[in-house]
């Protein structure tokens, strides 16, 4: 297989660091498992942020996604977690990060993390 899943994400320069302007990201195929019954979690992220001098290369964030396919994390820790590794990589200007899970047993869940530079 060429490419196997990693928790690095790569970073490239930002083009354009002197303007504020707004990345988005659609992942509307992101799987981990309950750590409860072990059976899978699917849910659709929205990652959008405002980039200062680095930006998440896309291949990478693939890659990302894809490591949490057998992993066990309830639906906060597993969104805080990713909002976590993407601010430690790129320390963005702004980010809001929508974890959208679908249903299950009646009840979908949406958790939202929200980060602003100091």
């Amino acid at each position: 297989m060429p490419s196997q899943p990693t928790k690095e994400l790569q970073t490239f320069p930002n083009p354009a660091p002197e303007r504020d302007y707004e990345i988005a990201f659609d992942c509307p195929e992101f799987t981990c498992l309950c750590p409860l019954t072990g059976q899978p979690d699917f849910a659709r992220f929205k990652i959008t942020y405002v980039p200062d001098q680095l930006c998440i290369e896309l291949k990478s964030l693939k890659l990302y996604m894809w490591a949490y396919r057998n992993e066990g994390a309830f639906h906060e820790k597993v969104t805080n977690t990713i909002a976590d590794d993407i601010i430690k990589a790129i320390q963005p200007r702004k980010l809001t990060l929508v974890g959208d899970w679908f249903v299950r047993g009646g009840i979908g869940t949406i958790v939202t993390v929200t980060h602003e530079k100091k």
